[in-house]
């Protein structure tokens, strides 16, 4: 891949792929969450939370997890657009089940398309600790449209 506009012309899974390859940064690298699984309509994102992500009453923020779960929605929506499509999130919902701490180990984030159409997609997601606990699930509402 040479230039963004190789980028363009790719599939939405093939751009995750060179994304995840490396040859793209992004939230991830900020956060500090990698991903460790990429199928089409399937993607799951690996976290460890640290006191970096805390809030003042001692626990992981809200939005440590509900950027986790978006990353891997959108991103499991992302890997079932044909070249030239494009999508930007509707709707977002997060709920909350477990608080999480740095002894909560590595979280994963697991994005699964539930439908996509022509216009609109949706995903679920779960949130698990290290033990596999439940920790947040969420939804997900996108656009999508041709770029």
């Amino acid at each position: 891949m040479n230039t963004l506009t190789d980028f363009a012309a790719m599939n939405g899974i093939d751009q995750l792929k060179a994304a995840f390859a490396g040859q793209m940064r992004g939230i991830g690298a900020t956060m500090k969450f990698k991903p460790v699984l990429l199928e089409e309509g399937h993607v799951v994102f690996e976290g460890m939370p640290d006191k970096s992500v805390y809030n003042p009453i001692g626990t992981v923020h809200g939005g440590y997890a509900a950027t986790l779960l978006d990353s891997a929605m959108a991103c499991a929506v992302h890997s079932r657009l044909k070249a030239g499509q494009g999508y930007t999130t509707l709707e977002l919902k997060v709920a909350y089940h477990r608080a999480m701490t740095d002894a909560s180990g590595p979280v994963r984030a697991e994005g699964t398309v539930t439908s996509l159409g022509r216009r609109a997609a949706f995903a679920e997601g779960k949130l698990l600790d290290a033990k596999g606990r439940l920790c947040a699930t969420g939804t997900t509402t996108c656009l999508v449209f041709s770029q």
